[in-house]
């Protein structure tokens, strides 16, 4: 079935804005045909069965619980960045002063994880994050220039993952990247 476009003052004769017989002699007909059309209309009520509202409900109430699930990494990115930012004064921006970051990642079960990006050739043994007590904590502390890197934590040598808490981009081969900007 096509789809009718009607000329705009017809339209606002539907919406009922003026009348059959405020449009020009030319628009009338077309008037008309859209009226018949509009008269045509299955207007009757359409009953939402009651299990509909539960259902509904039942959904709001899991995003509901979901919500500040889904802001700890969010709000875990936002802490990273104040972490690292700091004031950007023309002093910095003259010296490009390298930055302390700290990388952090909870690794249940791994043996080892490391640090592979843009600051190191992507070379997955450069970097080691250092196991936090016996848990499945895993830090690194690097010193970065000022710019743009990208990286990926890597874990028991094979297994690349973005950092869970910072923003991510395609690598371009299927997988996402890290990226960081000091």
């Amino acid at each position: 079935m096509s789809e009718r476009e009607f000329h705009p003052e017809v339209k606002r004769l539907l919406d009922g804005e003026i009348t059959i017989a405020d449009l020009p002699l030319e628009l009338r007909a077309e008037g008309e045909e859209a009226l018949r059309l509009l008269a045509a209309v299955d207007r009757t009520s359409v009953a939402v069965p009651a299990v509909t509202w539960r259902v509904m409900a039942a959904l709001e109430r899991r995003r509901r619980r979901l919500v500040p699930w889904l802001l700890v990494p969010a709000l875990a990115a936002a802490a990273l960045v104040l972490w690292i930012a700091r004031p950007w004064t023309p002093e910095r921006v003259a010296s490009r002063a390298p930055v302390t970051v700290r990388f952090v990642l909870v690794a249940p079960g791994a043996q080892r994880v490391s640090l592979a990006g843009t600051f190191n050739h992507w070379d997955p043994r450069a970097t080691p994050l250092v196991r936090a007590g016996s848990g499945d904590l895993w830090t690194a502390t690097l010193s970065l220039s000022p710019g743009q890197h990208q990286y990926a934590f890597v874990i028991d040598g094979t297994r690349w993952i973005p950092d869970p808490t910072a923003p991510a981009i395609d690598d371009g081969f299927g997988r996402h990247n890290s990226v960081l900007t000091l």
